[in-house]
């Protein structure tokens, strides 16, 4: 078996966090410490957090989506599949680094999806940029970190905390969908989106396109109207 190759390092900003890509063969990854974030041959549970959250938004005209966390670009490209020609797709990214990556070492994983003039990828923190706006959108996906119990960043907490749950509602346009994508059920999580004012799903899903490997969690919570 080919060895695995270190590519680059990316700090992750307001933390000692690194983040380090690496590659084998086809094959790359992203890690912290020994803990592998994203694999490039996992992508089914980051892509049905765009299905899923399609689905149950509807053929809305002009929707307006919003992304967080560029990974390794299987959300966004799933989002690019599912919703119209008609929709704005804003990524928000935390790290210039993996923003960088898409266009460098991982350009084989995203191909030109980043061209596509619906796209717009911002460095900032999603928190923020969800903070700024009120009924601006009609479909948020979270995919930072590894969900409401992350790794990699202290301050992820606060994203998904009720107070920032409340945010997000207050952001999202009536019947709109809070996506979250997380590696672990957590059932506290659960009832704080409920308790912020969503009506909830919670969904298993696994890892690899196809119905294979690990199962993950997706909750789907949807502001009443």
């Amino acid at each position: 078996m080919k060895p695995w190759i270190h590519l680059e390092t990316a700090n992750v900003p307001g933390d000692k966090t690194q983040l380090k890509l690496m590659q084998r063969g086809d094959e790359f990854s992203i890690m912290l410490g020994t803990n592998e974030l994203m694999n490039s041959r996992l992508s089914g549970s980051e892509e049905a957090l765009a299905t899923l959250s399609a689905e149950r938004v509807g053929n809305r005209p002009q929707p307006r989506v919003l992304i967080g966390g560029l990974g390794m670009g299987f959300t966004l490209r799933a989002a690019q599949a599912c919703f119209g020609p008609d929709s704005e797709l804003v990524v928000a990214e935390l790290v210039p680094e993996i923003i960088a990556w898409a266009r460098g070492p991982l350009t084989p994983v995203f191909g030109t999806c980043l061209d596509d003039p619906r796209v717009r990828v911002v460095n900032d923190d999603v928190g923020k940029v969800i903070a700024a706006r009120k009924a601006a959108f009609d479909a948020i996906l979270l995919d930072v970190d590894n969900g409401p119990d992350g790794v990699s960043r202290e301050q992820n907490d606060k994203l998904y905390g009720l107070k920032s749950l409340r945010t997000s509602l207050d952001a999202l346009r009536p019947g709109g969908v809070l996506a979250v994508w997380s590696a672990h059920p957590s059932e506290p999580f659960t009832k704080r989106l409920a308790t912020a004012g969503f009506a909830v799903e919670e969904i298993k899903v696994r890892a690899r396109s196809g119905g294979r490997g690990a199962r993950h969690v997706i909750w789907l919570g949807k502001k009443p109207g």
